[in-house]
């Protein structure tokens, strides 16, 4: 197949032959499935990735990758289908690549929410934050301002309204560039800045801006500290009534094989790890030690810093977000699971050390004129758009401008998108190998004399975390080892259980720096006494719902 162009965003039917041209191409590392269909009927995409010569996703260890659930946020769904991509072309000639493809598994969903995207994408864009679905209410709003685009470029930009009361006035040395009114200036040329959109209902005097009544936020829908509308905007009626969030939920907990997870969002540059409702002092502290040492990983390899929702990315001090599928999947089911925000025009620029969110509140105006410039050498001015004059329906001569949003904040230009999205198959690589595994280390049977044999198996967990992957999964009761034997005809079980239940493998997450005596809690010995006939053939399954499974067969001589 030709390869797939890291240099714009598919739309949906687009990335769908891709994805089935992948399926195709390499069927003996693909499966493509549909988990569920969206709000609007459209099948959300799953591709489930692993060497299946080497055994089927349900015995491996496995990962999860998701992306898009924010309609505007495509840069995401990028990010995935490059990771299959790399997948794809690399297997057999990458160590690591192969490694995991042969001991691992991966489920991506490149697009999460594909309605909410394709009015993103559309050739004539309308901006929404998540689902299509109408809510808190189906009515149209009556009056208002509402944020599309008015003169057909295809790009949503902002208003300015000569305003003696605005806000904003022209920069002194850079025109193009406004900045905010000096709070006792007064005698001056000052703006209003609005949204691109038209009025309904306007009065010639006052301007109300209305949200579109598409008002789900899918990434507060999933059921972990979930709120009301009256404490959470978007949020849905109730935890994952969103057929959406409801696909990627069941898919999940039917899997309990995943261990860890990356969603990808948009704009900030960040990997970020919860709680995004509480303190680091909530974590098993084993778990928080673990949480950072993959997320130093993650810095190393892609260049992100590694942050805290709690502490670093909360929107206002006094406020916190709950409902999001990184917090879910951690607390709930005891998985390292991560949200990365790729692209931040802010850092490309060149501004360092600026704290996230708190920069939208407050940042010198140096700041602005370092992204103008960089916008204009690197980005040929076609990013930030200098003001040009419209003749608006409602409130007569405007002008439009200013930054292009869509194509420059919330998604990196096209010619950047490739190098942003480049380095993360290796972190999510490295991620899925850190998880359990487990090997047969010995398999053994001894004749007792008159017919009776000693079984004995040595299983071993080889991955880096334990079985359990987190203290917070032991907290939810998971699973430890489970032994199955199976008899030949006519043979009889005269010590031990059927089914042995030895408990969870340690792995070498939670060693210390010093050097010590450690024991083997990576490994258990389980044994039977079998009465049979010589000849017969004993069948040995080793079983853990998130370290894989392992199965031999052994001969009774």
């Amino acid at each position: 197949m030709p390869r797939p162009r890291f240099n714009k965003f598919h739309r949906y039917d687009e990335l769908t032959k891709l994805l089935k041209a992948y399926a195709k191409e390499y069927p003996k590392l693909f499966k493509l499935e549909s988990i569920g269909k969206s709000h609007e009927g459209r099948d959300v995409w799953l591709i489930t990735a692993t060497n299946f010569k080497s055994g089927e996703d349900a015995d491996k260890p496995a990962f999860w990758v998701d992306g898009n659930i924010h309609a505007s946020e495509v840069t995401a769904s990028a990010a995935c289908l490059y990771f299959i991509h790399t997948l794809a072309t690399k297997y057999g000639k990458d160590k690591q690549v192969t490694a995991a493809l042969d001991t691992r598994a991966f489920y991506v969903v490149p697009r999460l929410n594909p309605d909410g995207a394709e009015w993103a994408l559309a050739d004539k864009p309308k901006v929404i934050r998540s689902s299509t679905r109408p809510y808190p209410y189906d009515e149209e709003p009556v009056d208002g301002l509402l944020e599309e685009d008015v003169d057909g470029d295809g790009r949503i930009l902002l208003m300015r309204v000569p305003d003696p009361n605005g806000a904003w006035k022209r920069h002194p040395k850079e025109p193009r560039l406004l900045v905010r009114r000096d709070p006792a200036e007064t005698g001056g040329k000052y703006y209003r800045v609005l949204p691109e959109g038209f009025l309904k209902n306007y009065d010639g005097a006052t301007i109300e801006l209305r949200s579109p009544k598409e008002g789900l936020d899918l990434n507060r829908n999933f059921p972990i500290a979930w709120r009301t509308e009256s404490e959470q905007q978007g949020a849905g009626p109730y935890p994952s009534s969103e057929p959406e969030v409801h696909n990627m939920i069941d898919f999940v907990v039917k899997h309990k094989n995943i261990t860890g997870s990356v969603s990808f969002h948009t704009f900030a540059a960040t990997i970020m790890r919860p709680y995004d409702d509480r303190s680091d002092d909530e974590f098993p502290a084993e778990d928080l030690w673990t949480y950072k040492k993959i997320g130093d990983e993650g810095t190393k390899l892609t260049g992100y810093p590694n942050i805290s929702v709690f502490h670093d990315f909360k929107y206002h001090p006094k406020s916190v977000t709950t409902g999001a599928s990184d917090t879910w999947m951690y607390d709930h089911l005891g998985i390292f699971a991560w949200t990365v925000e790729l692209w931040s025009p802010i850092a490309r620029a060149g501004i360092k050390n600026y704290k996230y969110i708190d920069w939208f509140r407050e940042h010198s105006v140096a700041d602005d004129l370092k992204i103008l410039k960089w916008s204009d050498t690197k980005l040929k001015g076609e990013s930030y758009v200098d003001w040009y004059e419209f003749d608006h329906p409602q409130l007569g001569k405007v002008e439009l401008g200013g930054w292009d949003y869509l194509h420059t904040w919330t998604n990196p230009p096209g010619e950047f998108l490739e190098k942003e999205i480049k380095p993360f198959p290796a972190w999510l690589i490295w991620h899925a190998l850190i998880s359990p595994k487990l090997n047969l280390r010995e398999q053994r049977v001894t004749d007792l004399g008159k017919g009776a044999y000693r079984i004995r198996i040595v299983v071993e967990n080889t991955g880096w975390l334990p079985s359990y992957v987190t203290k917070k999964a032991l907290e939810r009761k998971t699973r430890g080892l489970v032994c199955e034997i199976e008899l030949p005809k006519g043979a009889k079980l005269e010590m031990g259980k059927p089914r042995e239940e030895p408990g969870q493998l340690e792995g070498r997450a939670y060693k210390g720096a010093l050097l010590d005596s450690e024991g083997t809690p990576d490994r258990v010995k389980v044994e039977w006494i079998v009465r049979a006939p010589k000849g017969g053939k004993v069948k040995i399954v080793a079983r853990h719902e998130r370290a894989g499974t392992v199965r031999t067969e052994l001969e009774l001589k």
